[in-house]
């Protein structure tokens, strides 16, 4: 079962890391099965409680995951096998319609907001031991919460949504949990959750949002946390509708001890109204980021959440980084009051070209997505080849292997760098790119 290499050890610690140095110098593969505990204390010559202890050691470090009888098996190591690295390498005269960032057109200017935070820095330096929180900053993402019938909490700021949606998860679960999580998804939400030692869930999208009785099955077979973007998925488009969140409801009525973590990092590009699903659960929280209206570099997002699970969160977050920088979080508060983002112009921009290119891949008789957000994903027959076809063709999208686990083969294109005239020849590329293969003689 393990072939020649030998694990080693009479105590539970010993045991436990001749485990992890097989791993990490690639005796033991991710996916190996390792030995019953039974059999390799009779081999190590130790009580089987021993092994039991070194096991649940691996578990609890996310070294390995056990199924039941299935055994248990070295986990995939995320880390260093991450879906942001199944890409395109984008070669000179290739259009990249790949990467997922918004339209820098789209983007405000930065200059004045941040040198009036920086001028209020000068003034007031923010030293050891002051408040975490931008006040005015606080106020605006609390009063756009109310707006949006997102429940009374407070509110804490984190470096972006996978930094909020991380803390969240950690300050919850343990190793070996279960997370419930959209497939196709978000590539990197994907690594996240068994970087963190936890089990991926796949759940079924359409373009309503998460498939009601996929979750319910999820949260059935044990899933501690159910992850939902409500609106601008990555990478379909899809956005919760009001009868999708009442059905989604009723299946969190049923299962409260769940937490639920909303992602609404669209707002700010969409003009779909927003349906919460926060407040069914006793643990929950709500994660909106600046990164697609404001620019990723900000690197800032607001959540806010049940008291328990904000209170650990900051709490937590003392004990690391201790605080999101006060001077990026008044240059967003004042970026928020000077309006400097139009959100319906901006949801509008990228509403045209995501609705003509859907509608000339229709017209051509391709199935495509993309209800909300600048991204449309296109089911294909053919992963590998489509995504091949279209770079010989010019065009550098990005292969849905980075966004699935058990949903069918796609490819994502993402619409910000595409002007209207290259709506057309971007759709023909991809009819061509998704039909059949081109016969091939040979003399």
């Amino acid at each position: 079962m393990l072939g020649e290499y030998p694990i080693k050890g009479r105590r539970a610690a010993e045991i436990s890391a001749s485990v992890e140095r097989a791993v990490a110098d690639g005796g033991l593969e991710p996916g190996q099965l390792l030995p019953p505990m039974r059999e390799l204390a009779e081999r190590l010559g130790v009580n089987p409680n021993t092994v039991a202890a070194a096991y649940r050691t691996l578990r609890e470090r996310g070294v390995i995951e056990t199924a039941g009888r299935r055994g248990s098996r070295v986990r995939p190591k995320p880390a260093t096998t991450a879906r942001e690295h199944i890409r395109v390498d984008v070669p000179d005269g290739v259009r990249d319609v790949a990467d997922g960032n918004p339209d820098t057109a789209l983007l405000p200017s930065l200059v004045e907001a941040f040198t009036a935070a920086a001028t209020v820095a000068d003034k007031e330096p923010v030293l050891y031991g002051d408040d975490s929180l931008e006040p005015e900053l606080v106020r605006r993402a609390r009063a756009g919460f109310d707006a949006d019938g997102v429940p009374a909490g407070a509110v804490a700021v984190a470096a972006g949504s996978l930094d909020a949606i991380e803390r969240v998860l950690a300050v919850h679960l343990k190793a070996g949990d279960a997370v419930a999580v959209e497939d196709p998804g978000w590539g990197s939400m994907l690594d996240l959750v068994p970087a963190l030692g936890l089990r991926v869930v796949p759940v079924g999208v359409d373009d309503d949002g998460p498939l009601p009785d996929d979750v319910e099955r999820a949260l059935r077979d044990g899933a501690r946390a159910l992850v939902v973007t409500d609106r601008a998925q990555n990478p379909t488009g899809a956005a919760v509708s009001p009868a999708r969140a009442n059905a989604l409801r009723e299946v969190l009525a049923a299962h409260r001890e769940v937490l639920l973590i909303e992602d609404d990092h669209g707002h700010g590009i969409v003009d779909l109204p927003l349906h919460p699903l926060a407040g069914v659960t006793h643990h929950w929280a709500f994660v909106r980021s600046v990164a697609k209206a404001y620019g990723p570099d900000l690197r800032l997002a607001v959540l806010t959440g049940d008291a328990d699970t904000v209170d650990r969160v900051r709490g937590r977050q003392r004990l690391g980084p201790g605080w999101v920088s006060r001077i990026v979080q008044r240059a967003v508060a004042g970026l928020w009051a000077d309006g400097a983002v139009d959100p319906p112009a901006v949801a509008a921009s990228y509403g045209k070209r995501r609705d003509a290119l859907i509608a000339a891949l229709a017209e051509r008789g391709v199935e495509a997505h993309g209800r909300s957000g600048m991204n449309v994903w296109i089911p294909v027959p053919d992963e590998t080849g489509a995504v091949a076809r279209l770079l010989h063709a010019g065009w550098a999208v990005a292969p849905g292997a980075r966004f699935r686990m058990n949903a069918g083969p796609g490819v994502r294109i993402t619409v910000s760098r595409l002007g209207m005239d290259d709506i057309g020849p971007v759709a023909d590329a991809v009819a061509s790119a998704t039909g059949p293969a081109p016969v091939r003689h040979y003399a």
